[in-house]
């Protein structure tokens, strides 16, 4: 008997039942087969098992087996005499200094001849295995197509959604647990492995339970050199992958239609900007006048804002000069932006002062909604004086540069009046500058100097350097000189990135042109 055991390839204990003097069962450990040495002394360092010194109660020699389903297997193989198991059972072995091994098995008895065998094969691999499959969802089925019988893995229920005592499903049952959108993909996949496909694979939304998606991976079983017998396949629980996908793709397709619906406000903004933008009229120079003007979006906007700029010689022979912020950014500021501007064009031909053309755009604004603000600064130039009359509506106070110095030009009488669509009876008051020869002065939008979370004196202060800095050397005459001179300024308050749009109009007096002193 001991060669047949040890011509056997698993692990092999012999263990003799006997009985005691009070009728009790004891198991003696009587020996081992080959395969059961070779992996002790593989898989244990030495000094865990015990050197063999004969026959020797079971639980004595290894007492840690007391605790697994061994005892209970042996009692039941010695009673009825059937084979008992599989069943997998862990055990520490203890080892010299502190050391513990852990074994994993599964555990088999067989009676035989008086004698029962546990057989114990490596249990862990199998075990991690399916610990595995469960973590991920996978699992396997066999379909035979003879006979109709159907095999599947341990995890096949718990994937499809079946109880312990369900059968598993043959081809035509899982057929009837799909929505009516998987079922042509699982004919075709089936229609293929029988005729053709080495693998075919589709995904399975099942109706239960909770509308799973299992991704199936089939292949044909054949015989050698014969009909396809049976259809093997893997399913793999995709359900969580396939749901997060299709929010991802969700997401995404919002994400770009939010992108192009924000490029065609911003290129409709962009085109009436464009067309709204003023061209310097020539026959500012024959009154004396040089301009140039700047402007820079904000980069992380619709690009386009509303600030705006008008420069238009009147038919009294003065200039209307301009420059406005409409609150927000995109299609809203630009309209509004649009609306006012010309606005204004229209009103100063009544020839009334600014004063008075300030509180009808604060009128324009106000008729337009609650949200239609803006700020602006509106300019009277007199060529025959050099006087400026000007208002402010809630907008940062211009700059004159005069003699490589910067000034900042003082409010109107009791201070800048209140932005245009705020109040419907708001008035204005007008300041008056004397401009010399050469004499440039800056109108500018916020966006220019102010920060987030600035103190608004130390932005006036550092845009009055940056002037002076940007003046030192001179400002040459001619209309690219001065354009230079607004191009390097801008540059040098906003850097690569401004936080709000920015706009600067320069206007200079001419040398030779009518000023006063």
């Amino acid at each position: 008997m001991q060669k047949l055991l040890d011509s056997l390839e698993i692990p092999v204990t012999i263990v003799r039942p006997v009985t005691g003097e009070r009728g009790g069962i004891r198991y003696l450990y009587v020996g081992q087969n080959v395969a059961s040495r070779e992996y002790a002394a593989h898989r244990f360092p030495p000094g865990v098992v015990p050197p063999w010194t004969g026959p020797v109660p079971l639980f004595e020699r290894f007492p840690t087996l007391a605790d697994t389903p061994v005892p209970h297997m042996l009692a039941e193989a010695h009673r009825t005499g059937r084979p008992q198991g599989p069943e997998v059972g862990e055990w520490p072995l203890p080892g010299p200094g502190g050391l513990v091994v852990r074994v994993s098995s599964e555990l088999r008895v067989i009676p035989c001849e008086g004698l029962l065998l546990i057989g114990w094969e490596r249990g862990r691999e199998s075990r991690t295995a399916q610990e595995a499959q469960r973590l991920v969802g996978v699992c396997w089925a066999e379909w035979n197509l003879g006979d109709g019988s159907v095999e599947g893995s341990s995890g096949l229920r718990g994937v499809l959604g079946l109880t312990d005592t369900q059968p598993l499903p043959d081809l035509l049952e899982l057929s009837r647990t799909v929505t009516p959108e998987s079922l042509d993909a699982l004919y075709r996949s089936v229609h293929d492995l029988l005729l053709c496909s080495e693998i075919a694979e589709c995904d399975l939304h099942l109706t239960a339970p909770d509308r799973r998606i299992l991704r199936f991976v089939g292949e044909p079983v054949r015989l050698a050199a014969g009909p396809v017998w049976a259809l093997r396949a893997v399913l793999h629980d995709v359900t969580e992958d396939r749901r997060s996908r299709a929010l991802a793709e969700r997401a995404t397709r919002e994400a770009q239609a939010q992108r192009e619906r924000a490029d065609t406000v911003a290129e409709v903004a962009e085109r009436l900007r464009d067309a709204v933008l003023p061209r310097f009229p020539g026959e500012l120079a024959e009154h004396g006048i040089e301009a140039a003007a700047v402007y820079r979006p904000e980069e992380h906007t619709a690009r386009v804002g509303g600030d705006w700029y008008k420069t238009r010689v009147l038919p009294s022979g003065r200039v209307l000069i301009a420059l406005g912020d409409a609150r927000g950014h995109g299609l809203d500021a630009v309209t509004l932006m649009a609306k006012l501007r010309y606005a204004l064009t229209g009103l100063a031909y009544t020839g009334e002062w600014v004063e008075r053309l300030t509180a009808w755009l604060n009128t324009v604004a106000c008729d337009d909604g609650e949200e239609s603000t803006a700020t602006a600064i509106i300019v009277r130039y007199h060529p025959e004086t050099g006087l400026l009359r000007w208002t402010c509506a809630g907008h940062p106070l211009p700059i004159l540069v005069r003699e490589k110095r910067a000034f900042l030009l003082g409010p109107p009488p009791g201070g800048p009046g209140m932005p245009l669509g705020v109040m419907p009876d708001e008035t204005y008051a007008a300041a008056e500058t004397w401009l010399r020869p050469q004499d440039v002065v800056l109108l500018y939008s916020d966006g220019l100097v102010e920060r987030r979370d600035s103190d608004p004196d130390l932005d006036t202060a550092r845009l009055l350097r940056a002037v002076e800095q940007c003046a030192a050397r001179g400002v040459p005459p001619g209309e690219e000189a001065l354009g230079a001179f607004v191009r390097e300024l801008v540059a040098l308050l906003t850097g690569r990135h401004t936080q709000d749009d920015a706009t600067v109009l320069a206007l200079r007096l001419k040398p030779g042109a009518s000023a006063t002193t």
